[in-house]
């Protein structure tokens, strides 16, 4: 049976069942409590016993983990102190992402593959906007208009606003006011430095699930430190658009010795925060249903009442660092956040919470069977690799000797609803049509012939006034998936 050691205390230490991984867990407490370093050796764990793992920096400093870490009598003291023997300073394998392409490889998506939900949710439009944005998929798949990058996007919207009367009888009318609204929308989220996520080639699956010759996971790392200050609404809709392809993507396969895949989603209230409801709902189901695809989900915030109800139920693994209660909030949040432990007579949870030390943690985790284990007070153990970042000439050296290098590097602009519908306008006003791109180029996606049976496969309900339905919604609901 496969392990995570987690950490120990008064000679007994405490692992987490590797069968159970694909239950999910959380990782909360305070600033400066100790959760990066929690983080930290629980993907350190994965990565040995063969797991890759996906997290994202959201500090920059858990670039580290591709570098060994280095002995020292504060280690020492608290391997003494956690009963932990065995302690070998050693590197991770890791791969460096970037959604800004500045320090990592570029991370896209297709406006297509985002769909109009989490595509609505990051616009942050209302029900009239979003019915509007929502034609504006089902023009592009009727009439085979790929929508790769906003570029695409902002053409066809204006096609619609200028082509309003002679599309009004199939799709309805547009409202000129939503229109250019989504516009504007689109214009913010380009001046945030999202315009490099939107485009191909595409991030695929498969290359944030290799082990290395040794057999240990790979860890692939996000670099989110600009992001989540930027754009944080961007990197929420990223994570969720990461978690609804898996679900997508990924086969049935029960409850395997160990997960095929582990997430960690720091800053997770970013996740829920202002989110519509239908897509809260969808990223609910989302949680509990991937776990039969063998992923495990941790997220990664200051409270665990970040996290609704719902999905906090789901979560089998619990690490809490301290919590501070300086206000009569703050006591509630601390008496509500103990009631979600199993009982330990030995311990008083809602004393310990506040009282835990940097590095310290209250601990439960799943049995065999299933079931939580009474929570411990532990000390988390010391991470193998380097605590805090490379700098920057060790993450370009990694970087060059990545696997995927050179695979995403450069952008491809394949003919897509942009050159489609200015070869359109250019015939209505008599000019020459330039010359099309090469159909042929397929780049690392799909061809055009592909990518319209995948938007027919994705599509659901009556051939009368069907709606389509992409990302998260697309499986749910009764779409066929992702065909790669």
């Amino acid at each position: 049976m496969a392990e995570i050691l987690l950490g120990g205390a008064r000679g007994k230490t405490v692992a987490m069942d590797a069968g159970m991984a694909n239950r999910h867990g959380i990782i909360s407490g305070a600033t400066g409590s100790g959760k990066t370093v929690t983080l930290q050796i629980l993907a350190e764990g994965f990565s040995r016993i063969g797991v890759p793992v996906f997290m994202a920096d959201v500090k920059g400093d858990l670039s580290g983990i591709a570098a060994p870490g280095s002995e020292s009598p504060k280690i020492a003291q608290r391997l003494n102190e956690s009963g932990i023997s065995g302690f070998l300073p050693r590197e991770y394998p890791s791969i460096f992402w970037d959604i800004f392409a500045r320090n990592g490889h570029p991370v896209r998506a297709t406006i297509s593959d985002l769909g109009p939900l989490l595509l609505g949710s990051l616009l942050e439009l209302n029900d009239a906007q979003s019915g509007n944005l929502y034609s504006a998929f089902k023009i592009a798949d009727t009439h085979g208009l790929l929508l790769l990058d906003l570029k695409d996007l902002r053409s066809l919207l204006t096609f619609m606003n200028e082509n309003g009367r002679e599309l009004k009888a199939e799709y309805g009318n547009f409202s000129p006011a939503s229109l250019a609204t989504i516009q504007r929308q689109l214009l913010v989220l380009e001046q945030q430095g999202a315009e490099s996520f939107f485009g191909e080639p595409a991030l695929q699956l498969t290359d944030l699930m290799q082990t290395d010759f040794s057999g240990n996971g790979v860890i692939s790392l996000l670099d989110a430190t600009d992001l989540v200050s930027k754009s944080p609404r961007l990197y929420a809709t990223f994570l969720l658009w990461l978690l609804s392809e898996i679900y997508e993507g990924l086969p049935e396969i029960g409850d395997p010795d160990r997960p095929k895949l582990v997430l960690f989603f720091d800053e997770a209230h970013l996740l829920f925060d202002r989110g519509p409801r239908p897509l809260l709902d969808k990223i609910e189901q989302v949680v509990r249903l991937v776990r039969s695809k063998g992923v495990g989900i941790y997220f990664i915030t200051q409270s665990p009442l970040d996290i609704p109800e719902e999905i906090l139920g789901q979560l089998g693994l619990r690490i809490q660092h301290v919590l501070r209660a300086f206000t009569p909030k703050d006591r509630k949040t601390v008496a509500t956040v103990a009631e979600t432990f199993r009982d330990n007579p030995e311990i008083d949870t809602r004393q310990c919470i506040t009282e835990l030390a940097i590095g310290e943690a209250l601990v439960s985790t799943l049995d065999t069977k299933g079931m939580p284990t009474p929570v411990q007070r532990i000390l988390i153990r010391p991470p193998e690799s380097r605590i805090g970042p490379l700098d920057p000439q060790q993450r370009t050296q990694r970087i060059i000797r990545s696997p995927v290098h050179g695979r995403y590097d450069t952008a491809i602009d394949r003919e897509s609803a942009y050159e489609l519908l200015k070869q359109r306008a250019d015939t209505a006003d008599g000019t020459p049509q330039s010359p099309r791109p090469d159909r042929t180029s397929r780049g690392n996606r799909q061809s055009i012939g592909e990518a319209l049976v995948k938007s027919a496969a994705r599509s659901i309900g009556s051939q009368i006034g069907r709606q389509l339905i992409r990302g998260i919604m697309g499986s749910l609901l009764g779409g066929n998936g992702r065909r790669r």
